[in-house]
């Protein structure tokens, strides 16, 4: 089948905000299909609500509408552009549920368009578990006993009869949300509650448990002339029971034998044919390491998480591929480099995804990984063997480890260890290399993990490498074998008792280097040349330094919490800034989710770690002109230091200024200098000082550590034992990590983000926050234009922005945050001399490309030359607004409340002529559910009471049921307001608890008390319920003004007829 001429415009549906389980992966599938139909010649029409990404940028869609992604919304862009056909599996399950919806709804039917791609009846046989059990069934395919259950009662029926243990899987449901084991029937009862609450269909699986199984996945891709080929297969490293987002994944598979593999592979293509799939999918099987019987766990009919790491582990494109077959191309029609898509890639080396955690920042989530998916990014390293794989990819990670080694397992006994292992967690395998230390057989660590020893064995291969280095220390010829095992310089230095950079300096005498090997899909079989390669400890080098004048770029890593995909934003315009100017731009990252890592983006990239070794090891091949660090959030500032002292030169933002920027003492310096005032505050060493100073500058205090992205460690602290407390557990406090003690301030916050050439500064935008100081900016909504502040105080903030910029010695961007007191005086919470995470809002909200206007900079071209005459342009006439969206429900045991510390994962944006149409658009993009009617349930500290007693008034008058807790209950009836009071836990009643549960709360509202610093057992049961059960709550009294602003604007209220007013 051609072609099809017949389809002008298309119409794709993205992912919406980034939560765990649905990640950057869908931005960088979605831009590759935007830009593959728009190759094509067809008109692409965008729907995505995601600001932060690359995919929402005007350049790769026709027309992008940034609006929720909700059935109301979409319906209302398909009325009115009136598309030929949709795109349905680019936007992960949002996008697919959505298309499904416009399909049963009729919308698309009385639009006249159709969903290219997989047909929704297959999509349906495949989402719909009893179809898809039929299915396997019809086809001879073995497929786990289960049933489903509507009621929790039913669940407990069909548990005992199938056999414990069982697992509950939610239907329709992102990323395994509320999904779990259960192996007796106390356990399937508290499971089946929540994993009904979850399901937006209130159907949940009930399904006989395999833990222990290999977990294997197949990427599989099929056209409509039913040709069909793997990508590629991967293998889990830890056995069912992990879910595969949060498990360490190896591809190719390393265990199966040919049979085993041919059969999977035969099984997986079996299916797509049966389910007639028209582009990429993924197959996940679980098979038991004893024999030859498996079980399809399940296909997803879409682009998945999955296949970012097979794309960028093969090298072959399947979003690309996928959104030319949904208009009709075959896989022989369609080229990759110099290979028909048809054609099978061949692998020659062995990539490794490990998931990256957020628990350095949740200390109080639970760390043991189950169904549920927790990760909130991952990295990939590519090696010549397991070994080496794993080696890059636990350095790449940027946990503060840079070997299989933590120190933290060395001092436990064997015992300990032992107890530890057996659940999964995010560091168990540093556990497994401590235990071979003590010596440890594999078969005891087999027992008690199901770890294959083909792994197992390769672990015990690193830990006797370290012997055979402490053995030979000085050896260069154990130095070479070492790098070749993936050891880096700092795990060398350490065994060695010598430095890095000494260990760096051997190598260099030696000539230990390096060479860059090629992914080209085909292992070499046929000529063809793709600017992708990862580093090896070999022969031939297939990365030729062309002689032309070029520039490295540094990615950001994996995405965790503070630092999203907002500054792969900054990264990709960076390059195209840069491709333009005439230099060859290249790339050093290492997250298979993003756009950047896409090789079509920059002229050369290097898939590696961002540790200075590796960067090292790339620049001394390339020799660039210049390398650029500010782009890539802190991960690349951290890298400028080093980087200056092995002699690069950094272009943009130098290493003085950054300094001048982070470090306590110089920044307050320049500041006086300029006469810019802020929070009092000091840097403390130690306990007694830290206590000292609070004294001093008074309290409430703001501690937090020196040098923090996101907010990490950041406490309001009230009093004295608080403090002690905060310093003992919360921060390593020495000589070399002061810790800062602020006066908190309680004000407005406003934030910028600018660009300075050296010689002069331009803010495009002023943003002010909704939450009051307090709440991390990041979790904050934030509105461009500011919508209170004054034209003085904007002045204020315009001429300390021109000051700092030049002052500092910025060149390309800089952020920074202020407070704005009640006498409108303007204090400076701090400047980050790097891109920040608000730079693509701004820029979409604005209209100014920030990051190219940032690069042209460091290229050397100033703001008048880029026709930029004023600090600050005049300021759009709509309201543009954006709202942090949470993975709470996701991070069992973790506390929801704002603080300090950065606790979202993305943000959706919305924007109106009307500023409360603004704030409710993002607001429901964001994933709140905003409701005009119900019960709020409000529970204060005795600080907010008076502060909150005329809003809780206003939704009492709007009609809704207030509900109490006893102390606020009071308070709120001897005002006037009728009040149900509940019980709450510390006085022994279940009310409070059990009315969240039931159902008919819209809102939950429940301050803490920051002031007086007490704080209840309560508050934390009554937010982990809300959380649970999926109700919307604010923590900060802001937020609540706001969205009865919003609610005002879009409730008509009762009377009766002979009341006034």
């Amino acid at each position: 089948m051609a072609k099809r001429t017949d389809l002008k415009k298309i119409l794709v549906i993205g992912s919406g905000p980034i939560v765990i389980g649905q990640a950057a992966e869908f931005d960088y599938a979605g831009t590759q299909a935007c830009l593959a139909l728009k190759e094509e010649g067809y008109e692409v029409i965008l729907c995505n609500s995601n600001p932060a990404t690359i995919m929402t940028d005007a350049a790769i869609a026709d027309k992008v509408y940034m609006e929720p992604l909700t059935l109301e919304y979409v319906a209302k862009i398909v009325r009115h552009e009136r598309p030929d056909a949709i795109v349905p599996g680019i936007g992960g399950q949002t996008g697919l549920n959505l298309a499904m919806q416009l399909e049963k709804k009729g919308i698309l039917k009385e639009c006249r368009a159709e969903l290219l791609g997989t047909r929704s009846e297959s999509i349906e046989r495949a989402e719909d578990r009893e179809l898809f059990k039929e299915l396997c069934e019809s086809l001879g395919e073995p497929v786990l006993s289960s049933a489903i259950a509507n009621t929790v009662e039913e669940a407990a029926e069909i548990a005992s009869e199938i056999g414990y243990p069982v697992v509950l899987r939610p239907a329709f449901t992102l990323g395994g949300t509320g999904g779990g084991f259960a192996d007796n029937e106390q356990e399937c009862v508290e499971r089946m509650k929540n994993a009904l609450a979850l399901s937006p269909v209130h159907q949940v699986l009930i399904e006989k448990s395999i833990r222990g199984f290999k977990e294997i996945e197949y990427e599989v891709i099929r056209d409509a002339n039913d040709t069909a080929i793997t990508v590629c297969n991967m293998e889990n490293l830890d056995p069912v029971g992990i879910h595969t987002g949060d498990s360490i994944v190896v591809c190719p598979s390393q265990t199966l034998t040919n049979k085993e593999y041919q059969m999977l592979r035969d099984s997986a293509l079996k299916i797509i044919r049966a389910l007639r799939v028209e582009g990429g999918c993924n197959v996940q099987f679980a098979l038991d390491p004893e024999s030859f019987q498996y079980y399809v766990i399940e296909v997803n009919p879409r682009v998945s998480r999955s296949s970012a790491l097979a794309s960028k582990a093969s090298g072959y494109p399947i979003a690309r591929v996928s959104a030319k077959i949904s208009v009709g191309m075959t896989l022989d029609e369609i080229m990759l480099v110099n290979t028909p898509a048809s054609f099978e890639p061949a692998l020659d080396y062995v990539v490794t995804k490990m998931p990256r955690f957020p628990f350095d920042k949740f200390t109080d989530a639970n760390q043991v990984l189950g169904t549920q998916m927790k990760a909130t990014g991952e990295v990939m390293s590519v090696g010549r063997t397991f070994e080496e794989s794993l080696l890059k990819a636990i350095r790449s990670l940027e946990t503060g480890v840079s070997h299989l080694y933590m120190g933290k397992f060395e001092k436990e006994d064997k015992n300990a260890l032992r107890n530890y292992i057996k659940i999964g967690t995010d560091d168990r395998i540093f556990a497994i290399a401590s235990l071979f230390r003590k010596g440890e057989t594999a078969l005891a660590v087999k027992e008690q993990t199901g770890i294959d020893f083909f792994f197992l064995d390769k672990i015990k291969k690193i830990v006797a490498m370290e012997e055979e280095l402490k053995q030979y220390a000085g050896s260069s010829e154990a130095l070479l074998q070492a790098k070749k095992t993936g050891f880096s310089d700092k795990a060398i230095a350490g065994l060695w008792n010598l430095t890095e950079k000494e260990i760096y300096e051997i190598r260099k005498k030696e000539g230990i280097f390096p060479v860059y090997k090629m992914i080209d899909t085909c292992a070499s079989e046929f000529e063809s040349y793709v600017p992708y390669f990862y580093s090896t400890y070999e022969e031939e080098n297939e990365s030729i330094p062309e002689k032309r004048k070029k520039i490295i770029v540094l990615g950001s890593g994996p995405i965790r919490i503070g630092q999203g995909v907002e500054f792969d934003y900054s990264t990709v315009h960076a390059v195209k800034t840069i491709k333009e100017a005439g230099y060859e731009a290249i790339i050093i990252n290492n997250n298979p989710e993003t756009v950047s890592t896409d090789y079509t983006t920059s002229d050369k990239l290097y898939f590696e770690p961002l540790c200075i070794e590796d960067v090292m090891n790339v620049i001394e091949l390339e020799k660039p002109d210049g390398v650029i660090a500010s782009l890539g959030g802190q991960t690349a500032v951290n890298l400028a230091n080093p980087l200056k002292e092995r002699g690069v030169k950094l272009i943009g933002t130098d290493c003085a200024a950054i300094e001048r920027a982070e470090n306590r003492d110089t920044f307050e310096k320049l500041l006086s200098e300029l006469n810019i005032p802020q929070p009092k505050g000091q840097a403390v060493t130690n306990i007694e000082d830290g206590v000292k100073a609070a004294e001093e500058i008074g309290y409430p205090v703001l501690v937090r550590p020196s040098f923090v992205l996101g907010g990490r460690a950041m406490q309001i602290v009230a009093r004295e034992e608080q403090l002690r407390n905060y310093l003992k557990t919360a921060v390593e406090i020495d000589e070399e990590k002061p810790v800062l003690v602020d006066k908190y301030i309680r004000g407005k916050e406003v934030e910028i983000d600018a660009v300075c050439d050296g010689k002069e500064v331009f803010v495009p935008g002023i943003m002010e926050l909704v939450e009051r100081t307090g709440v991390h900016s990041g979790d904050s909504i934030s509105v461009y234009p500011p919508f209170s502040i004054s034209d003085k105080v904007k002045e204020t903030i315009l001429n300390y922005a021109g000051k700092l910029g030049v002052g500092i010695g910025i060149v390309g961007l800089f952020n920074i945050q202020f407070i704005v007191d009640k006498q409108e005086q303007v204090f400076i919470i701090e400047v980050n001399p790097r891109s920040s995470r608000t730079v693509p809002f701004l820029s979409k909200a604005t209209g100014y490309p920030l990051a190219d206007i940032a690069t042209k900079a460091i290229l050397g071209e100033s703001l008048r030359k880029q026709v930029i005459n004023r600090i600050y342009p005049e300021e759009k006439k709509k309201w543009y607004v954006k709202v942090p969206a949470f993975s709470f429900a996701k991070l069992k045991g973790m506390d929801a409340y704002l603080s300090p510390e950065m606790k979202s994962t993305g943000e959706a944006i919305g924007y109106d002529k009307k500023l409360h149409r603004a704030v409710y658009k993002a607001m429901i993009a964001s994933g709140i559910r905003v409701q005009n009617y119900g019960t709020v349930i409000v529970t204060l500290a005795d600080e907010d009471k008076v502060e909150a007693l005329p809003l809780v008034k206003r939704f009492y008058d709007m009609g809704f049921n207030i509900e109490a807790t006893s102390l606020t209950a009071e308070y709120l009836k001897q005002n006037g307001i009728r009040t149900r009071t509940l019980g709450k836990p510390s006085e022994g009643s279940s009310e409070i608890l059990d009315a969240i549960r039931a159902g008919y709360v819209s809102y939950v509202i429940n301050t803490r008390a920051i002031l007086s610093g007490v704080h209840y057992e309560d508050g934390i049961a009554i937010r982990s319920a809300a959380t649970q059960n999926n109700i919307t709550m604010f923590t900060s009294l802001d937020t609540v003004r706001v969205l009865l602003e919003v609610l005002e604007e879009i409730t008509i209220g009762i009377s009766a007829i002979m009341e006034e007013g």
